[in-house]
């Protein structure tokens, strides 16, 4: 899409294959004897942050090394990603981009989201908006099943009240669990369910999906608690990594019928099993409640 795109408002741009490596080019305009512009594609998502600094920085560098050793020149440096900066990655963006443009003399570009949008709405690529994305002319997306979203009776949130997933976020401070008690209660059904239907494709969507929601808590964990004045209650974790799974839904397993609402609670369902925590030091915080938590410590809910 990128290709057509860049050769509807560039004509005779052109794709590199990677054979084994692509010189660090995606897509090229002009002749590799003489001055060239480059785009560099990468699908970061579902936002640019930190920890794609490094990425960027050695595909730049690869740029400019082949081109010195290859003998040809970049005029212009294209980075284009589907998605946003957020605010620390878009000022170090924006202090790297002139420093690399002045040692290299190379004009350095994003191609963020809103370019490609605005390009795609242009009279000049509305064939390629038409191929890609006309929903009369593409294949109709499947609508992927959801487990239904089920009330908390009141029973079950008094009794959730002890539970250690609560207990660890009121050590981080939270005054309101009413939705982590729903997430949690949901979670619990849709586990439940697959576990007594006994499907291996199911388990096995549950088992990738617990580990999906695992990773975004560890990444997120270390990313606050690594900080050089780290408040011990890491006050923007819980927001962080729960924004990050109702925003990764295309990660998870399509054969789990989870919505929003189940991956969240799966997460808590991990914390009341003492996997994770919202606090630095939440293995205490699981230590204190001993077996006395909701699943006694072996990641089964009570019936």
């Amino acid at each position: 899409m990128l290709a057509m795109l860049i050769a509807a408002v560039h004509p005779g741009a052109r794709l590199i294959a990677a054979n084994p490596g692509d010189w660090g080019i995606d897509v090229l305009l002009g002749e590799l004897s003489g001055l060239v512009v480059i785009w560099q594609s990468k699908y970061f998502w579902p936002l640019v942050n930190r920890h794609r600094q490094t990425d960027i920085r050695s595909s730049f560098a690869a740029a400019v090394a082949n081109a010195q050793a290859k003998g040809y020149r970049i005029r212009r440096w294209v980075l284009c990603v589907p998605c946003s900066m957020d605010a620390p990655t878009a000022r170090w963006w924006d202090r790297w981009r002139a420093r690399k443009q002045r040692e290299t003399g190379i004009i350095i570009e994003l191609w963020h989201e809103t370019t490609l949008r605005n390009l795609l709405i242009t009279p000049d690529a509305a064939h390629v908006r038409r191929h890609y994305y006309d929903p009369y002319t593409s294949p109709p997306i499947p609508v992927q099943r959801r487990a239904p979203v089920r009330a908390l009776p009141e029973p079950e949130a008094e009794r959730l009240d002890d539970a250690l997933f609560v207990r660890q976020l009121r050590a981080a401070g939270h005054v309101e669990v009413a939705a982590a008690k729903r997430e949690y209660f949901n979670a619990e059904l849709l586990a439940r369910d697959v576990a007594d239907k006994g499907l291996p494709e199911e388990l096995d969507a549950l088992a990738e999906s617990d580990a999906i929601v695992h990773g975004i808590w560890e990444s997120r964990f270390n990313e606050h608690a690594g900080r050089a004045a780290a408040d011990p209650m890491l006050p923007g974790l819980h927001p962080d990594v729960m924004r990050d799974i109702r925003e990764s839904e295309h990660a998870f397993p399509t054969t789990l019928a989870a919505g929003a609402v189940h991956r969240c609670g799966l997460l808590h369902r991990l914390v009341d099993q003492r996997q994770a925590g919202w606090v630095a030091h939440w293995r205490n915080v699981a230590a204190e409640r001993g077996a006395t938590g909701t699943n006694g410590g072996n990641g089964e809910g009570k019936r």
